[in-house]
């Protein structure tokens, strides 16, 4: 078997200098810097989950940069089911420079990396969300001038809270989360964390968690793949949404990765209020990829 490429399967596989190169990228890109260094490059874009911004983004960025994207959905690749994982990574790898893929089992994307010999980007999983993760980090350095500030994480211990706890200690910003009994970052994620650099502090009070910060970020409390949890969720994080009432006495930015349910984990005034940077975290994406893919692929 071939040696396989550099993959990003989780935040974590940067290391903390590379993180800070990507980011930097990130910020030169979007100033308008850097050229179409892709040029005659293709992307794979392999989905087994629906996506508005990552799809977008990940298509939109590859133009941007002067290559190419395909799109691969459910119906084109059956991830695990059709073609075994190993093979579906090893086609690709005849074909394209880079695989984003966005996928339910954490093990698929592992196993996509292990077998691929072009780099893979995890373009989310249910374990972890590191190009969320680098857009997220984007913003706290442009709204908060650095990574000095207090950021708390109010909600669910998902995905993407996970790779963010990582990028945090990564990047030296300080964190509070606050979940719900049972609904925590799992404890291999914050000893990764610790290792890094510091692990985030932990807390079932959200309350606790939002004073003195100056951004405070949420996601919904049932992502996809959880409809069957539903009533049981709402019912365990009542006093967890990010409302007026939650950030009073703050002046705290609201952060949420999107969709958002208003109305749940935040009040609609909330998310449509000033003090939100949603809109930016969503752009940050583009940016974000169109750096790691530019740094995966040396170009």
């Amino acid at each position: 078997m071939a040696t396989a490429a550099r993959s990003v399967r989780d935040v974590d596989d940067l290391s903390a200098e590379e993180l800070r190169t990507v980011l930097d990228r990130a910020a030169s890109m979007k100033a308008g810097e850097g050229g179409r260094p892709l040029a005659d490059r293709t992307l794979a874009m392999v989905f087994e989950k629906p996506s508005t911004r990552t799809r977008v983004s990940f298509e939109t960025g590859m133009t941007q940069l002067g290559g190419h994207a395909v799109f691969l959905g459910p119906d084109d690749i059956g991830i695990g089911g059709r073609e075994p994982v190993a093979d579906i990574a090893r086609t690709l790898s005849c074909y394209v420079d880079v695989v984003m893929a966005r996928l339910f089992d954490h093990a698929h994307i592992e196993e996509l990396a292990e077998y691929a010999t072009v780099p893979v980007v995890n373009g989310l999983t249910d374990d972890a969300h590191p190009c969320q993760t680098l857009a997220d980090l984007l913003t706290i350095r442009e709204t908060l001038g650095g990574f000095d500030g207090e950021v708390a994480w109010v909600g669910d211990g998902n995905n993407v809270a996970q790779s963010f706890v990582l990028g945090c200690a990564m990047a030296g910003q300080s964190l509070t989360v606050a979940t719900p009994s049972g609904y925590g970052i799992d404890d291999a994620v914050l000893d990764r964390a610790a290792d890094l650099g510091e692990a985030p502090t932990v807390t079932d009070d959200p309350a606790a968690a939002v004073e003195g910060a100056d951004a405070v970020y949420t996601d919904v409390w049932v992502s996809m793949g959880q409809e069957a949890e539903r009533e049981e969720k709402l019912a365990a994080f009542e006093g967890f949404q990010v409302n007026a009432d939650l950030l009073a006495g703050t002046d705290a930015l609201v952060m949420h990765c999107l969709p958002a349910h208003r109305g749940e984990e935040v009040s609609a005034d909330v998310i449509e209020s000033e003090r939100a940077v949603v809109w930016r975290q969503a752009e940050n994406r583009l940016h974000a990829q169109k750096a790691l893919l530019a740094w995966l692929l040396d170009a």
